[in-house]
């Protein structure tokens, strides 16, 4: 006697891949990629003891991706446990 199992897939919707964190998310990062872009002019920056000028833009936009990197690496550490 064999029973047979039929297994669905279940189909992610749009709805399940819009929640409302991920669009949050999503905005918040457009809007910064913007706030990025939108300051070109020279800056000077001083880490430890250089100082570098570098385009404002380019500083911003390292720093966002530290950011992001530093994130990411926390989530999956908590994600982990």
């Amino acid at each position: 006697m064999s029973s047979r199992t039929t297994t669905t897939k279940s189909r992610s919707t749009v709805g399940e891949l819009a929640t409302p964190g991920r669009i949050v998310v999503i905005v918040l990062a457009i809007l910064a990629l913007i706030f990025i872009f939108e300051n070109t002019q020279d800056t000077k920056i001083r880490l430890l003891i250089p100082e570098v000028t570098m385009p404002l833009w380019l500083a911003l936009l390292a720093m966002w991706i530290v950011g992001a990197l530093c994130g990411a690496y926390f989530l999956r550490r908590r994600g982990r446990r």
